[in-house]
């Protein structure tokens, strides 16, 4: 059975190194052998604080391998070998973490772009369905006077118009029955009666 090694004093400050990363601001003071064993575990976050708290010195040595790794993480190793070619085929050169943030901010806008066209396009459907809601609330309603029977509201027809026919037929009807003849003579004879002068 083998034996468990004992961790040295310098792998017990690695490891709490690595534990509180969080809390890890300047590090120009370390040896790049000592970063080496420690910024690997560092998130892009993490990362790029160091690098930025850390004030007059260049820790791309360490740090660029880690950017491309990055990179390669978040767009894919296509990506990062078209990348590796372009350069070549320029003879230019850029630090990782200048592609990574480029390619980053260059998905950001990309990003951006797309939900401004996606607003701009439910904005266009919203104003359409707008539209046609008005078109169908602004049609003039038909004229009571074409409505059928039964159309309108209320009861369905004008019950004042009924029994105003009703009456002229009721009173036409009875101008024209014997009755009403005879009841017409009787008053011609009254009226006749009433005209003649008294007898002396």
């Amino acid at each position: 059975m083998a034996k468990r090694k004992i961790p040295t004093l310098l792998d017990l400050c690695i490891q709490t190194a690595i534990d509180n990363l969080r809390y890890i601001g300047d590090v120009g003071e370390l040896e790049l052998y000592l970063l080496k064993d420690i910024l690997p575990h560092c998130t892009i976050d993490q990362l790029m604080h160091i690098e930025d708290s850390t004030e007059g010195r260049d820790l791309s040595p360490v740090t660029d391998r880690l950017w491309k790794r990055f990179y390669v993480q978040q767009f894919g190793e296509d990506n990062a070998n078209l990348v590796i070619k372009r350069m070549k085929q320029r003879d230019l050169v850029f630090k990782w973490r200048q592609l990574f943030e480029a390619k980053t901010k260059e998905r950001e806008d990309a990003q951006q772009k797309l939900s401004e066209k996606l607003k701009q396009r439910y904005a266009e459907e919203q104003a359409k369905k707008q539209s046609r809601q008005i078109k169908i609330c602004a049609k003039v309603p038909p004229s009571s006077s074409k409505r059928g029977f039964f159309g309108g509201g209320g009861s369905g027809y004008d019950v004042s118009n009924v029994k105003s026919n009703l009456m002229k037929k009721a009173k036409l009807e009875y101008l024209n029955s014997h009755e009403a003849k005879v009841h017409a003579i009787i008053r011609k004879n009254a009226l006749q009666t009433k005209s003649l002068p008294p007898p002396r």
